[in-house]
């Protein structure tokens, strides 16, 4: 009896052991986010203390995420995740350590903060990258469906909760302490990977029809504007980022900032059912990831993803004028539901038609794009909503995403490019098909060079 769609890449050993390693991993990330708090509190912090540590980890973050794009493409992806999976672990035991000692200071919570986010920017953009190195192109969707399911449940539920548990019947050291041990894990899990993720990456010759040849070292600055020229010059790529920009800006601080306000105001309830509301986005997100990876790839599949992200976010037009908590509940559900859908095409898209040796640089600007406008948009909903009424932020919201959605379909021809460019169960990508639009990186430098390979992932904002 065949094995559902959605299990298909667990019958391949290399992927097993990455997707155990990334559970274990953003579980621990789930436990860091609520030790971090307690912690700060133990040590005498209010909110201005743990907003400082919990911006470490965001500057962190969005000041490396290019590097980590160019460096997915230079270096192998095994030896970059487990070097990243050893510092986590190496600072969080620091940390522990400290606590547990009654040494640690506020300024070793911001620091630990800052490098779990730079090698957060390091980790994901390598994962990506090196998932079509160890599964065929077919079993590419079910394995980013499979991420999109665990995350939320493990990081935003289970994480989060065990680490609750701990704090409450121990300390928040041992919830740190927690957090180090599942990167321990995740260190020792990751050097169970084959040895082939070590293979010199190449320069991407062989998909216009030239054997492959190790990739020559060039400067960053070179790798970075290869990666955007590719972006720039690629209208179904370019546009999708360009409706992503426009997404995060228009509902990461509706969602974020405002939905407590309404909860308040419009529900009369409190901290918990706001939790609640979340809790219910995210699981919408796992359940229509799991459902996406079970399931063949559309052969619209760009017509699918931005309809499932446009018309996802139809039902927060009228959140500000709901009264009634399942109505709100369903419209974050279904909002959760579609950024899933969306998320996983999304991330299979990536890996199947951005040639390999773009895939880091491409993935990190897709993310990048989401990290530095989602301050901003939260930023920004506060001010507006005091000179604005809360009902017409969130119509406004709710009806710019769909009308750019079909502007970006039409803008970059998505329904003949998908067409053109079929992925069929089966095949190997369309990278062949996509160079058209222009891998031919930088012609001014179109020597062999040596150095790295291909790369979230996208921005989980849209989920």
């Amino acid at each position: 009896m065949p094995a559902p769609r959605a299990l298909r890449p667990f019958a391949h050993r290399e992927y097993r052991v990455l997707i155990a390693a990334l559970a274990v991993s953003i579980f621990g990330s789930g436990m860091w986010a609520v030790a971090m708090v307690y912690q700060v509190i133990r040590l005498g912090g209010g909110p201005l203390e743990l907003s400082l540590v919990a911006a470490a980890g965001s500057i962190g973050l969005v000041a490396f995420v290019l590097a980590g794009g160019i460096a997915a493409d230079r270096v192998p992806q095994r030896l970059l995740i487990i070097a990243v999976e050893g510092a986590n672990l190496m600072v969080i035991a620091a940390v522990s350590g400290l606590a547990m000692l009654g040494w640690l200071q506020l300024w070793h919570l911001a620091a630990g903060a800052f490098v779990l986010g730079v090698g957060a920017a390091f980790f994901f953009p390598a994962y990506s990258a090196i998932l079509p190195r160890i599964l065929p192109a077919e079993d590419l969707l079910a394995a980013n469906g499979m991420e999109g399911t665990m995350r939320p449940i493990l990081q935003q539920a289970a994480g989060p909760a065990v680490a609750g548990l701990v704090v409450a019947a121990l300390s928040p050291s041992h919830a740190v302490a927690g957090v180090a041990a599942c990167h321990l894990l995740a260190f020792v899990i990751l050097n169970f990977l084959g040895q082939h993720a070590l293979d010199t990456p190449v320069n991407g010759a062989e998909h216009a029809g030239k054997p492959a040849e190790p990739r020559a070292k060039a400067s960053l600055f070179h790798d970075l504007r290869e990666g955007v020229r590719y972006t720039l010059k690629t209208p179904w790529l370019l546009w999708t980022l360009l409706w992503a920009c426009i997404s995060v800006l228009f509902l990461i601080g509706p969602i974020e900032v405002l939905i407590p306000f309404v909860v308040r105001d419009q529900l009369g309830g409190g901290s918990s059912m706001f939790g609640f509301l979340l809790a219910t986005m995210g699981v919408g997100g796992a359940a229509a990831s799991l459902a996406t990876a079970s399931f063949t790839l559309p052969r619209r599949y760009l017509t699918v993803m931005m309809v499932a992200w446009g018309a996802g976010t139809l039902p927060l037009a009228a959140v500000g004028i709901m009264d009634n908590f399942w109505a709100i509940a369903a419209a974050l559900f279904v909002f959760g539901a579609t950024g899933g859908v969306g998320m996983v095409i999304w991330g299979t898209l990536l890996q199947r038609r951005v040639p390999p040796h773009l895939l880091g640089r491409v993935s990190s600007l897709d993310f990048f794009v989401s990290l530095a406008l989602m301050p901003i948009s939260m930023a920004l909903a506060g001010p507006a909503a005091e000179v604005i009424p809360v009902w017409l932020i969130f119509l406004v919201a709710g009806g710019v995403c769909p009308v750019m959605a079909v502007v970006a379909m039409m803008a970059a021809r998505m329904p003949a490019d998908e067409l053109a460019h079929p992925l069929d169960p089966g095949t190997q990508g369309s990278h062949a098909n996509d160079t058209d639009t222009d891998t031919d990186t930088d012609t001014e430098d179109s020597r062999p060079r040596k150095g790295g390979t291909n790369a979230p992932a996208g921005s989980q904002a849209r989920g």
